[in-house]
C-alpha cells in the first residue's frame, strides 16, 4: 500500500508537472487578451511562461527541504497527505485565476507539495520495503512520474475530441453555454486545472490503509524527532525569497548580465545557508544531547552537498535540455504533420524510453555499484543528448528512435535516486535529506534555464545551446568518484 501511494502521488506529480506545458500558452493568451496588444502577445506569453517554469522550479526546491523536515518531524504518512493536498488543491485553484501572477503564486504553492511528494514517498517506501529487491522499487517510483508525463502526451494527442466529449456530457447534465464557455473555451486549460484536484481523493486512501514506517517510530520512540525545530524553517524561507529573488534577476524584468550575475553567485550561496539550516541545527542539538557522533554528524553534512549536486547535475541536463524535445521538435522540418502533434508524439517517445530505462537503471546499480551506475548514466545521457539535439533536422524514424533513447537515458537518475539518497542519511534526518538533495538541483535548473536566450546567442542557435546544457554531465562524471559507495549496505 506504501509503494501503491507513492507510485500513484509521484504519477499524478508528473502529470501536472507534464500539464502546464500543454496548456500554459493557451492560459496566459487567455488571461492576457485585454491587457496586452496583440503584436506584443507571443513575447508576452513566452516570457510570463519562463518565469512561471523557473517559479515551479524554486517552489519545488523549497517544498522537498519544507515536507522533508515535516516528515523527519511527524511522520511519513501524514506529510505525504499534507504535500498530496497541497500540489492538488492549489492546481485546482488555478483554474478560477483571472491575472497572469495568479497563475505563478498558485503554481508556486503548488508546487511546494509537489517537490516534498517525492522525498516523503521514497523515505516511506525505503523504510517499509524490507522484503524482496529495493532496486525495483525504485525504479517503479522513478517510473511514476514519466507514466504522468506519458498521460499528458496521450492527452494531448485526443484534446480536441475530449475537449468536444466533455462539451457534451456538460450540456447533458444542464450546463449553460456560459459555463461551458468559461471550462472548456481556450483548450480547456480551466477545467483541466480544475480536475487537477482530483488526486486529494488519495489523502483518504493514504490516512486509512497505508501504514507509518516503523524505523521513523523507533526514532520517535528514542525521542530523536524532538531534536526538530520550527523556528529553524525560517531558513527555509529566507532561502525560497532568495531564489525567486535570483529568477527575478534573470528576467525580462530584471538586471543586465552582470548584475545578474552577482546576485546569482552571492545567492546561492544564501539559499544553501537557508535550505541546510533546520538540518544543521537539528544535528547540533542531536550532538549535544548525547545521540548522535560528531564523526556521523560530519559525514551527514558531506552528504548533503555530494547529493545535491549530483541530483542538480541530473536535473539541469533535463531541465534545460532534454524536457525542451517536444517545443524544439515544432521547429524542424515538419513534412506537412501538425506541430501539435508531432510534440505529442515527441513527449510520447521521451516518456515512453524514460518508464523503461528508470526501471532498468536501479537494477543496473545493484549489478555493479552506485558510483559506476551514475558514471555510466552521466555518459550516456549526454550522448544521446548531443546526438538528439546534433543529428536530427526533420521529423522521421531516426527522430522518434533518438528521442526514446535520449529521453530514457537522461531520466535514468530518477530510477536512480530513489535507491541511492535513501542510502546517504539515516532514518531521523532521512526525508529532510532527500528532499534537499534532489530539490535544490531544481534551482541550480531554474536558473541554467534562463540562461538558455544567452546561449542560444552566444554559441549559435538552439542546438549548439542545447549541446552545452548537455555538456554539464562531465561535472557529475568527476564528481561522483567523491561520493560514498552504499552497496550492500543496509539502511539505519
Amino acid at each position: 500500500m506504501a509503494l501503491l501511494a507513492a507510485f500513484l502521488g509521484w504519477m499524478f506529480d508528473g502529470f501536472e508537472m507534464g500539464l502546464f506545458p500543454l496548456i500554459g500558452p493557451d492560459a496566459l493568451k487567455d488571461l492576457l487578451v485585454n491587457t496586452v496588444a496583440p503584436e506584443d502577445m507571443a513575447k508576452t506569453v513566452s516570457s510570463w511562461f519562463t518565469v512561471i517554469i523557473a517559479t515551479f522550479l524554486v517552489g519545488a526546491a523549497t517544498g522537498g527541504v519544507f515536507f522533508g523536515w515535516l516528515g523527519d518531524r511527524i511522520g511519513r504518512v501524514r506529510a505525504m497527505t499534507f504535500s498530496i493536498f497541497t500540489y492538488a488543491i492549489f492546481t485546482g485553484l488555478c483554474g478560477f485565476a483571472t491575472e497572469a501572477w495568479q497563475i505563478a503564486l498558485l503554481r508556486f504553492v503548488a508546487s511546494l507539495g509537489m517537490g516534498g511528494e517525492w522525498a516523503l514517498g521514497v523515505a516511506l517506501v525505503n523504510e517499509l520495503w524490507t522484503k524482496g529487491s529495493r532496486a525495483w522499487v525504485a525504479g517503479a517510483i522513478g517510473a511514476a512520474a514519466n507514466i504522468g508525463y506519458l498521460l499528458v502526451a496521450l492527452l494531448s494527442l485526443g484534446m480536441s475530441a475530449f475537449i468536444g466529449t466533455i462539451t457534451g456530457w456538460s450540456t447533458a447534465l444542464g450546463a449553460s453555454d456560459d459555463l461551458n464557455k468559461y471550462l472548456f473555451d481556450h483548450g480547456a486549460w480551466r477545467f483541466l486545472m480544475i480536475s487537477g484536484a482530483f488526486p486529494a481523493i488519495l489523502i483518504f486512501l493514504i490516512r486509512i490503509f497505508v501504514p507509518e514506517s516503523d524505523k521513523w517510530e523507533e526514532e520517535k520512540k528514542a525521542g530523536s524527532t524532538s531534536f526538530w525545530s520550527t523556528p529553524d524553517l525560517l531558513g527555509v524561507l529566507f532561502g525560497a525569497t532568495v531564489a525567486l529573488f535570483m529568477i527575478y534577476a534573470w528576467s525580462p524584468m530584471g538586471f543586465d548580465a552582470t548584475w545578474a550575475t552577482i546576485v546569482t553567485i552571492t545567492g546561492f550561496g544564501m539559499v544553501i545557508w537557508g535550505f541546510l539550516l533546520p538540518v544543521r541545527r537539528y544535528l547540533h542539538r542531536a550532538a549535544s544531547a548525547g545521540t548522535m557522533t560528531h564523526d556521523t554528524r560530519i559525514t551527514i553534512r558531506k552528504n548533503l552537498l555530494i547529493g545535491a549536486t549530483l541530483a542538480g547535475i541530473a536535473l539541469l541536463g533535463t531541465w534545460g535540455a532534454a524536457q525542451h524535445a517536444p517545443k524544439w521538435s515544432g521547429s524542424l522540418n515538419l513534412h506537412g504533420t501538425s506541430p501539435v502533434e508531432v510534440k505529442a508524439y515527441t513527449q510520447l517517445a521521451t516518456a515512453f524510453g524514460a518508464c523503461v530505462i528508470t526501471l532498468l537503471t536501479p537494477v543496473l546499480a545493484d549489478i555493479l555499484n552506485r558510483r559506476l551506475t551514475y558514471l555510466l548514466c552521466c555518459i550516456l545521457a549526454m550522448a544521446s543528448s548531443i546526438t538528439f539535439f546534433q543529428t536530427n533536422t526533420e521529423i522521421g524514424t531516426w527522430f522518434f528512435i533518438s528521442a526514446f533513447l535520449m529521453g530514457g537515458l537522461t531520466a535514468s537518475f530518477y530510477g536512480f535516486f530513489p535507491l541511492y539518497l535513501p542510502e546517504l542519511f539515516p532514518t531521523a534526518v532521512r526525508a529532510t535529506g532527500q528532499g534537499f538533495c534532489f530539490n535544490v538541483g531544481r534551482i541550480i535548473a531554474a536558473v541554467g534555464g534562463l540562461q538558455f536566450a544567452n546561449l542560444e546567442k552566444g554559441f549559435g542557435g538552439a542546438v549548439n545551446a542545447y549541446t552545452i546544457l548537455c555538456s554539464v554531465y562531465i561535472v557529475g562524471m568527476v564528481l561522483v568518484w567523491f561520493a560514498p559507495e552504499t552497496k550492500g549496505k543496509k539502511l539505519v
